[in-house]
C-alpha cells in the first residue's frame, strides 16, 4: 500500500485563522510527516494576528487571503494551488493542534487508491470533547447519513485526505464550515469511493482551546447547505462530476486573493466572492 502511494505527490494543507498560538507547531510537525516530502501549504484566511509570520518561520509555504473568507474558501485556495503545483493528493490538517502528526500519516497510508476520499473518524467521547461539540457532530452525522443513504461516523472532522483534481471537479461552493459536508455529499452523488479511518484527536483544556466553530449556528448552516446540495444533485442519484479544469503550474505568492489566481478560481466558481459563513 505504501509502495503504491509513493507514486503520488502528496502535500498537506492547513487552513488557519487567528491561529498564531498553534499554527507554528502544527506546520512544523506536518513538515516532518513521512510521505509529504516537506510539502505543506498554510492558507492564512485573513488573520490580523501573527498567523502568517509564525507559519512562514517553519518553512511552510504560506498563502494569504487579504480578508477572512471562511474555512471552505481557504481549503479551496490551498487545493487549487496544490493541484497547479503538481500535487495529486492533499491531507488537510486543522491549525488548532487537535490532529497529531501520526494521525495524518495514518490517513496517508490508509488506502492505496489515489482517487479515494479518506475521512478521519474521531471518538469525541473518549477524547473528552465538549458536550456541545458532541451534540452538534451527532446532528450533522444524522442528517448527512440520512441524505447520503449511507452511515457516516464523523462528518465534521477536518483531518481528511482529498484527491485534488476529483475534489475540485465536484464544484463545492460553500465558503464556510459547510464546505466539507458539501464535498462529502457531492462525492457520494458522483459515486466516489469514500474510506473512513479511526484517528486520535487532542482536546486541550477549555481556556487553551482555539475554535471559530459555533456549535449551534454552524451546524444549522451545514444542514442548509446540505439541503441545497441535494437539490443540485437531484437527490444524490449518482450525478457525474464535471471534468476538472486543466491547470497550469502557478508561481506561489505569499499574498493570494481569489482574483489573483485569474482563471484558476473564476473558472471553478464564476460567482464574485461573498462573505464567508465562518465567524468574523
Amino acid at each position: 500500500m505504501v509502495i503504491a502511494l509513493c507514486f503520488m505527490r502528496i502535500c498537506a494543507i492547513i487552513p488557519a485563522y487567528q491561529a498564531e498560538r498553534n499554527v507554528g507547531d502544527v506546520a512544523r510537525e506536518a513538515l516532518r510527516i513521512d510521505g509529504l516530502a516537506g510539502a505543506v501549504f498554510v492558507v492564512d484566511d485573513g488573520s490580523t494576528d501573527r498567523t502568517a509570520e509564525r507559519a512562514r518561520a517553519t518553512g511552510a509555504t504560506v498563502l494569504s487571503h487579504p480578508e477572512n473568507l471562511g474555512k471552505g474558501a481557504a481549503l479551496r485556495t490551498g487545493m487549487e494551488l496544490a493541484l497547479a503545483s503538481g500535487f495529486d493528493v492533499a491531507v488537510t490538517i486543522d491549525a488548532d493542534g487537535q490532529h497529531p502528526p501520526e494521525e495524518a500519516r495514518r490517513l496517508i497510508e490508509a488506502d492505496a487508491d489515489p482517487e479515494a476520499l479518506v475521512l478521519g473518524i474521531r471518538d469525541l467521547v473518549a477524547a473528552g470533547a465538549p458536550r456541545a461539540n458532541q451534540i452538534s457532530n451527532r446532528i450533522s452525522n444524522f442528517f448527512l447519513s440520512l441524505f447520503a443513504g449511507r452511515p457516516f461516523a464523523d462528518t465534521q472532522c477536518g483531518l481528511r485526505r482529498y484527491p485534488l483534481r476529483r475534489t475540485l471537479s465536484l464544484g463545492a461552493r460553500d465558503e464556510g464550515y459547510a464546505f466539507e459536508a458539501e464535498v462529502l455529499l457531492r462525492a457520494v452523488a458522483a459515486g466516489a469511493r469514500i474510506v473512513e479511518v479511526p484517528i486520535r484527536v487532542i482536546y486541550p483544556p477549555e481556556d487553551e482551546r482555539l475554535t471559530h466553530f459555533d456549535s449551534v449556528r454552524d451546524p444549522a448552516r451545514i444542514v442548509r447547505r446540505v439541503v441545497a446540495t441535494l437539490a443540485l444533485t437531484r437527490g444524490l442519484r449518482h450525478v457525474p462530476a464535471a471534468p476538472a479544469p486543466a491547470l497550469a503550474p502557478l508561481p506561489v505568492d505569499d499574498a493570494l486573493h481569489p482574483a489573483a489566481a485569474g482563471p484558476l478560481l473564476t473558472e471553478l466558481d464564476p460567482r464574485p466572492p461573498h462573505p464567508s459563513a465562518a465567524p468574523p
